[in-house]
């Protein structure tokens, strides 16, 4: 009879991620984009050892999925050249507006995107998008109390933004279409999934608030800070 394998059940407590940063022992850019940095590491290992990998740095992100009372939230269909398809996404933009607030970038796209503003924020759902391959976190909000809004002064719609069309779908129709996977933006998939989980369970109301600190963000600066130091020894 074989031994049964023996794996302990996680205490309620015990259940989150941690902040952790192995200690770097060589860090080089191996190529340097618009937005981001692809980068090798040498890191060492608990066991004394050491790994190699390679990664891109990334600014992070904020969504947001705006539900009006007519039971619609408001999506973007935009075209992604690295994988070949147009998505049906919801407004969202980079943190790479040098301390920007998080919810005032998440504001701002809104009214790039969508044209609209929000009364009542939220926060659905914090992700890493890619995390073997990517430093990326967003944080999806959720935004009700929604108006028309103007777009902000200075933005102009370029590149893939400027085919980039604006639509509602209905709450219902994008859980099934998320299920059935006609629907593959992340930002979408955790947005709306969250929603519905929220909606039909403790209710809105136990959503976090749209101020609520995001540690990840915390680590993000921390490991920059070092990469940094690394770079430019001395």
């Amino acid at each position: 009879m074989e031994a049964e394998l023996m794996i302990r059940l996680l205490a309620p407590d015990e259940i989150g991620d941690r902040s952790q940063l192995w200690p770097l022992i060589e860090h080089a850019v191996l190529a340097s984009g618009n937005v981001c940095d692809f980068v090798v590491d040498t890191v060492r290992t608990p066991d004394g050892g050491s790994m190699t990998r390679q990664y891109t740095l990334h600014p992070g992100a904020v969504g947001v999925i705006a539900w009006d009372e007519a039971d619609r939230i408001a999506v973007v269909l935009q075209y992604r050249h690295p994988v070949a398809h147009q998505l049906v996404e919801p407004p969202a933009g980079l943190l790479d507006q040098g301390g920007e607030d998080y919810l005032a970038a998440a504001q701002r796209e809104l009214a790039e995107e969508a044209g609209l503003a929000a009364a009542d924020w939220r926060v659905l759902v914090d992700m890493f998008t890619t995390p073997g391959a990517n430093q990326e976190s967003v944080r999806i909000y959720l935004a009700r109390g929604l108006s028309p809004a103007p777009v902000p002064a200075g933005f102009v719609a370029e590149s893939e933004e400027a085919a980039m069309e604006v639509a509602w779908a209905a709450r219902a129709d994008l859980v099934a279409a998320v299920l059935a996977g006609r629907l593959q933006n992340p930002v979408m998939v955790a947005g709306v999934l969250a929603l519905e989980v929220a909606r039909l369970g403790d209710g809105l109301d136990v959503l976090r608030p749209a101020e609520a600190d995001w540690p990840a963000r915390r680590a993000w600066e921390a490991q920059n800070r070092e990469l940094k130091d690394a770079a430019n020894p001395g």
